[in-house]
Order: C-alpha cells, then sequence, then structure tokens
C-alpha cells in the first residue's frame, strides 16, 4: 500500500472511531434518567424493604427470604436494562458486520480506491440508524419498569 492510501486508511479509521464514540455517549444519555431510576429510585425502595425485614419475631429464613424478595425488583429491573442493552449492541454489531464485509469484498474486486469511502459511509449509516433508534429503545424500557 503506498504512503498517501496508509495515511488516508488511518483518518478514516480515527473517523470510525470517533462515529463509535458517539453512539457510547448517545447511550449513556439516553439512558441516563433509566439508570438514575434503578440505581437511586429502586435501590432506595430495596434497602427500605429489607430494612424493614429485619424484625425479632421472624426466623433467619424468615429474614433472608424477605430480603430477597425485596431485591426482585432491582434486580429485574436491572436484567431489562441489561437484555435491552445487549440486543441494541448485538444490532449495532451485526450492522458493522455487513459494513466490513463489503469492505472486504470490495478490496477482492481492486476496487480499494472507493472500499474506505464506502466503509465509512456505511459505518456512518449504521452508527446514526442506532442512534436515533435509542429514544424509542429507552421508551420501551421505561415502559417495562413502569417509569413515566
Amino acid at each position: 500500500m503506498d504512503q498517501a492510501g496508509s495515511m488516508e486508511e488511518r483518518v478514516i479509521t480515527e473517523r470510525i472511531r470517533r462515529k463509535l464514540e458517539e453512539v457510547n455517549a448517545a447511550a449513556q444519555k439516553h439512558l441516563a434518567g433509566v439508570q438514575d431510576h434503578v440505581n437511586f429510585t429502586m435501590q432506595q425502595a430495596y434497602f427500605k424493604c429489607a430494612y424493614e425485614c429485619f424484625d425479632r419475631r421472624r426466623s433467619q429464613e424468615g429474614i433472608n427470604n424477605c430480603v430477597e424478595n425485596c431485591s426482585v425488583p432491582v434486580l429485574t429491573a436491572n436484567n431489562v436494562v441489561e437484555t435491552e442493552m445487549a440486543k441494541f449492541q448485538e444490532r449495532l454489531n451485526r450492522s458493522l458486520m455487513v459494513c466490513q464485509d463489503k469492505f472486504e469484498a470490495a478490496k477482492l474486486q481492486k476496487m480499494k480506491t472507493h472500499a474506505t469511502e464506502e466503509l465509512e459511509a456505511c459505518v456512518n449509516r449504521s452508527i446514526d440508524d442506532s442512534i436515533r433508534v435509542l429514544p424509542h429503545l429507552v421508551d420501551q424500557i421505561k415502559s417495562s419498569l413502569s417509569m413515566n
């Protein structure tokens, strides 16, 4: 590969890296309210509930069962968020793999001159599509958690 081509590839790789950081920042921004609800509102309710479990009239097993029952909403909420975000990540990864496959096919066909630009455009489309989905995904998570 010539020096100019190598330089162009490094520039595009850097722009793709920044675009990936953009989707991470967008996900954190959109999920902030959900994380706050789970980490504070639900955790607070858990600790209040668990505190009430410690009653001298209960057996140790009764206390343990009570505390375990108090933890169910928080564990369920964390599971909902993790599952939905894992699906989101998997969809993004699949779309990026399609971009990579197109790039590799273009290289095999000796169309290298446009392959890197096409790769960047494909990655940009995939990430922009994912960012557009985030508000809907967060609404779905909020609905599952009965958040207003």
